[in-house]
């Protein structure tokens, strides 16, 4: 095994993402020797401690742009005895596995013998069965004996070090792969489990998590009387925002497109993507109602949707959830803009609507209305109005 220089197995992290990126300096932290992968530049840059402590998160390391060690990605992985899959997913819809599966290709093309890859990416039932197949044909290694595979899913969320299932393949254990994961006494949390199980478990707590919510959803669309949207308003489920109901979305996806035929889950699974789908043309509608309402000409409207996403993260659902709503804000309204993080509003001769899409970016818009006549949507169940 090629060891780095505290004695833990070298790593390679395929894929500049958040969550591919705060693993990456987590491991280089505990004194590893550590390279993440930036596939779309084609290297792989080296993370030593100094690096990871100098920039917490994949967003500052972009940003700054430093001069780094870098290698070419085959070498990086040769090298490796466990290499991380956790890329940038940009696809949506259909396109999405083809996009996964090629960067998969990739990763798994320069596999040396008994190195382990550890895949990251939410998968339905029985996805990792056919990346067990694909890594045996494209390497011509046997899983199992000759190269190892474990499925670990991981959101932006994650914490590394705490909390970690981990999906084995004929029950292996590896302690070599808690030495990485773990931190000192947290080694108890992780938790080793068949590849099966794991898949099933995922997908209980992605159904569990959109479950109540979807309902909510459903719901609050059909309430219509100010006296119910006053009382309801007040309960604690009214504080879901677009932001959260998009947490997840890729982790539902992909258990809907692993099913097939019809069964209560196929319909658990598609009815809950109907209802975000539903929820965010509720939002579009709601806003060409208040035009209406207010009579406002959407020529002399500006709509500012608010919404503060990461762009590095693993999965691209919420970029793609904020350009649809953005393209379909559009055919109705003269002038429709995305702003994130620090918002700026000048005062202006149209009518200003902001979309809130998170708790953080309503009290940011807040904090930065003062200047400017604002009408504040919250992407709230009920759309509460704030003028």
């Amino acid at each position: 095994m090629i060891a780095g220089s505290s004695s833990l197995p070298v790593t390679t992290v395929y894929g500049l993402s958040t969550e591919g990126y705060t693993l990456a300096s987590s491991i280089a932290l505990k004194g590893a020797k550590v390279s993440v992968v930036d596939d779309s530049a084609g290297m792989a840059i080296s993370v030593k401690p100094d690096v990871a402590k100098t920039y917490p998160n994949v967003s500052s390391l972009i940003e700054d742009g430093p001069l780094l060690a870098v290698e070419p990605i085959d070498l990086a992985i040769k090298n490796a005895a466990y290499i991380f899959f956790a890329p940038r997913i940009r696809k949506t819809g259909p396109d999405v596995k083809i996009e996964v599966a090629s960067k998969f290709q990739d990763a798994v093309r320069h596999l040396r013998k008994n190195s382990s890859i550890i895949y990251t990416v939410p998968t339905g039932f029985g996805n990792n069965l056919e990346n067990i197949a694909l890594v045996e044909h494209i390497t011509g290694l046997k899983i199992g004996t000759e190269v190892f595979y474990y499925y670990m899913p991981l959101s932006a969320s994650s914490k590394p070090e705490s909390n970690v299932h981990v999906g084995t393949y004929k029950s292996k254990q590896d302690g070599q792969l808690v030495r990485l994961l773990a931190n000192g006494e947290a080694v108890k949390d992780i938790d080793f489990v068949d590849i099966g199980s794991l898949e099933l478990l995922h997908s209980i707590e992605v159904l569990g998590h959109y479950s109540g919510m979807a309902s909510i959803l459903e719901i609050c669309r059909y309430v219509r009387d100010n006296h119910s949207i006053a009382e309801l308003s007040k309960k604690p489920f009214n504080d879901i925002y677009l932001d959260d109901v998009a947490n997840g979305l890729y982790d539902l996806r992909a258990i809907g497109s692993s099913m097939s035929g019809s069964s209560p889950l196929m319909y658990m699974v598609n009815g809950t993507v109907k209802s975000i789908e539903a929820y965010t043309k509720h939002l579009i509608d709601e806003t060409r109602m208040m035009l209406k309402k207010r009579d406002l000409k959407a020529s002399r409207t500006k709509v500012t949707i608010a919404w503060t996403i990461d762009q590095n993260e693993m999965r691209g659902d919420k970029l793609e959830l904020l350009a649809s709503l953005e393209s379909r804000l559009k055919d109705y309204i003269g002038e429709v803009e995305t702003q994130q993080g620090s918002f700026d509003f000048y005062p202006t001769e149209k009518t200003m609507i902001v979309i809130a899409c998170s708790k953080m970016d309503l009290n940011n818009i807040i904090r930065k209305s003062h200047s400017a006549d604002l009408i504040i949507i919250k992407a709230i169940p009920l759309l509460e109005t704030i003028d």
